[in-house]
């Protein structure tokens, strides 16, 4: 069952979508809708509007759209019912027990349930005279007992099924184990511990659950098994989506958060009372983790490590920093070492005095783009001004600009204007590539294609007609008695638009408010962008009926004929011209 409209629409009228988005995304005015950059993927030219009046919003880059459910799922990484829950529980709604389907919900408790019990069976593991291999290995690294604890640290034994023999214990069936990937399967079909014999760290939400698991091999044994295993996507964890110790961090990074590379990085900094450290979990720096360090501070400093893969992981992260609204820093770590051993070699102070140190992202990427050149030499001289030219053109900030273009041009003894030349060449390139690569993005139709519509190539035509079809039934519920007697949704060419189609009129038959919260639980995000991209369309502003009507009977028609030759190709757009056209000849005619 559904959870009940009315309790529905009190979260929406509680919730309303401006302050909801706003605490996330920077929002701007523009007429009587609003916008700002998307959070859901990087750009500079704001694409994500939001529509106050039908409480929606879509990314014409991205093509993500819905209402407050949607977005807060997307945002806060949660299910359809989730999202429902947290809104709820923010305007302090109780919902009923028994209202709604949540197999799903229940799926996910279960794994949390395995996974916090798992964590307890590691850590009282490692605190047990079996696991000592392990504490020793902790303490050796320099970390007190306090500290293990506090991160709930443990130990896998090196067992085929310890695990898996305690969680059976604890009532939890094979099925649920792999769901939480703390198990595996082998091809002959028995069950084994994913984990065995290395130190774990779990790894814990912003919420305080625990969702999967890293586990480090012992020093030596890391070059035939790995050294590091990790917990596989599951229904509770995307390693794209969270960072680890941001369950700590989000309490003491108001002036800033910091990024180290690795969990160890995470805990020497957090036992030295730098508790505002996080780590990426065994990838690369994401988009994702960008958004989620954007949400609780004003200020990231990057700490990654100063070999070659560590530079170009700052430069990856400072690039995708860029549109979060966020203060980069970064630290120049002296000898190479990484956070973790500077912090033990040197202590507290000295690591305190070296983040207060940290430069601007712009100084930093100016360092390093002197590595490998001789600067005593003129011709060297002018490949770095060349590269520096690059990394100042970068800059949006006018008055940054004119600083180390002053400065450099000091240095090395070039003229201002020279150096101020190349960076202004450069800015105006670099624009035409980016408003290329926008137009590209967002001009082109997302539901045209890209996998969300893929079928709309067999007829583009009577795809189009669907689309039209759509946005007035959305603005115009009324008409759908006249389009289900002359319609049915088996004529739909499309299984998108079919789809869309019977959600619209099932609503309208069972009497239900046609909203888009009868559609965040049925359809994906991207999908159900096309539905809001429709809904606040110009398709159904005038003679709706008449366009209804138009539309019908051109896809009757495209039904019959979908495998006849001579189909052209048209456009949205130009299919909404040519109904435009019809309707005038009519109004003439009359």
């Amino acid at each position: 069952m559904a959870i009940p409209e009315d309790v529905i629409n009190e979260i929406k009228y509680r919730n309303e979508i401006e302050p909801v988005i706003s605490q996330y995304v920077n929002l701007k005015r523009r007429g009587k809708n609003l916008v700002g950059l998307c959070p859901f993927h990087s750009e500079k030219t704001p694409s994500f509007t939001v529509y106050p009046e039908s409480g929606s919003f879509y990314c014409f880059g991205c093509g993500v759209g819905g209402d407050i459910f949607t977005f807060t799922g997307l945002i806060e990484n949660l299910d359809y019912i989730e999202s429902v829950k947290l809104l709820a529980e923010r305007s302090g709604i109780t919902l009923p027990q028994d209202g709604y389907d949540d197999s799903l919900q229940k799926q996910k408790n279960t794994v949390y349930d395995i996974n916090r019990e798992t964590a307890k069976f590691f850590h009282g593991y490692l605190m047990s005279e079996n696991g000592r291999w392990a504490l020793d290995y902790l303490l050796s690294r320099g970390l007190t007992v306090h500290t293990i604890k506090h991160f709930g640290l443990g130990a896998a034994p090196d067992s085929w099924d310890s695990l898996m023999n305690h969680l059976k214990s604890k009532g939890y069936s094979a099925a649920d184990m792999l769901t939480a990937n703390v198990i595996g399967k082998s091809q002959r079909g028995s069950y084994y511990d994913r984990f065995r014999r290395r130190v774990m760290f779990p790894i814990i939400n912003i919420r305080g659950n625990v969702i999967g698991f890293s586990g480090r091999a012992m020093p030596g044994e890391d070059k035939k098994s790995g050294k590091y295993v990790n917990t596989a996507d599951t229904p509770v964890y995307k390693k794209s989506e969270n960072l680890f110790g941001i369950n700590f961090a989000k309490n003491h990074c108001v002036q800033r958060i910091i990024l180290v590379e690795g969990n160890m990085d995470v805990i020497s900094l957090h036992q030295a009372g730098f508790c505002n450290a996080v780590a990426p979990l065994g990838t690369a720096f994401t988009s994702e983790q960008a958004n989620l360090i954007a949400r609780y501070t004003n200020e990231i400093v990057l700490m990654l490590d100063a070999d070659a893969a560590g530079q170009k992981a700052v430069k990856r992260a400072s690039e995708l920093l860029k549109n979060t609204g966020l203060n980069v820093r970064v630290v120049i770590i002296p000898d190479g070492k990484d956070p973790d051993e500077y912090i033990k070699k040197n202590g507290a102070e000295r690591f305190s005095a070296l983040l207060e140190g940290a430069v601007s992202d712009i100084e930093y990427k100016l360092l390093t783009a002197a590595d490998g050149i001789d600067l005593d030499a003129d011709d060297g001289k002018l490949k770095y001004l060349a590269k520096a030219a690059e990394v100042i053109a970068s800059s949006e900030d006018i008055m940054t600009r004119d600083i180390y273009i002053g400065r450099l041009s000091d240095k090395y003894g070039v003229s201002r204007t020279a150096l101020t030349s190349k960076v202004e060449d450069l800015r105006k390139k670099n624009y035409r590539q980016a408003k290329k690569r926008e137009i590209t993005d967002i001009v082109r139709p997302k539901y045209a294609g890209d996998g969300i519509n893929s079928e709309r190539r067999r007829s583009p035509k009577g795809a189009a007609a669907e689309e039209t079809l759509i946005a007035v039934l959305l603005n115009h519920p009324d008409f759908c008695e006249y389009a289900i007697d002359k319609l049915p949704a088996e004529k739909m060419i499309t299984s998108l638009n079919r789809r869309i189609y019977e959600i619209i009129t099932d609503t309208v038959k069972s009497g239900r408010t046609l909203d888009l919260s009868v559609f965040s639980e049925k359809l994906l995000p991207a999908e159900l962008g096309v539905v809001v991209s429709l809904q606040n369309s110009n398709k159904a502003d005038k003679n709706a009926k008449t366009v209804l009507k138009d539309c019908i009977e051109v896809i009757l028609e495209e039904d019959i004929r979908l495998n006849a030759s001579g189909n052209k190709d048209i456009s949205v757009d130009e299919w909404a011209s040519n109904l435009q056209n019809i309707i005038a000849k009519k109004a003439k005619g009359n």
